[in-house]
């Protein structure tokens, strides 16, 4: 058994040299593990610096899209308030257009009635419408003289 028992001693200790230099080598990784870790902490606050600067940027180029939107939308808000304007302006011409040829024409038929109403009625001759007038003054100064000389007597 002697020989057995020396292998495992060799394997033992073989064993525990591999140990120690796996703790050599796990003590020489500590500081680089330090390293990294400073290393990927610098890389945070680089990139937490950089994310405030690209949030900055960022609402700067939406603050402008807000404007431009803002700005566009009143443009063609007037634009299509011009237009309403214009074609309500062109409609309410067009009906007062119509409603005046409509008016005029419904006048002009009255006033074409009306004088041809006068047309066919039968026409008198100048005339009798001057001896008429002149019946009517040489009655009027009769009775007035008649009256006159009437209470010239009493």
């Amino acid at each position: 058994m002697n020989k057995s028992s020396d292998i495992r001693e060799a394997l033992i200790a073989e064993a525990i040299g591999d140990v120690g230099r796996m703790m050599r080598d796990l003590a020489a990784l500590a500081p680089l593990i330090e390293e990294s870790r400073a290393s990927f902490l610098q890389a945070n606050d680089e990139l937490r610096e950089a994310l405030g600067s690209f949030e900055s940027r960022v609402m700067a180029i939406t603050d402008k899209a807000k404007l431009q939107t803002v700005r566009y939308m009143a443009a063609k808000t007037d634009e299509a308030t011009r237009r309403s304007i214009d074609l309500q302006g062109r409609a309410m011409a067009d009906a007062a257009r119509i409603a005046f040829g409509a008016e005029v024409g419904a006048m002009m038929q009255r006033w074409q009635a009306a004088w041809q109403s006068m047309l066919d009625q039968p026409r008198t001759p100048w005339w009798e419408v001057w001896l008429t007038h002149v019946a009517a003054a040489v009655a009027g100064s009769a009775a007035t003289w008649a009256v006159a000389v009437y209470l010239g007597r009493a």
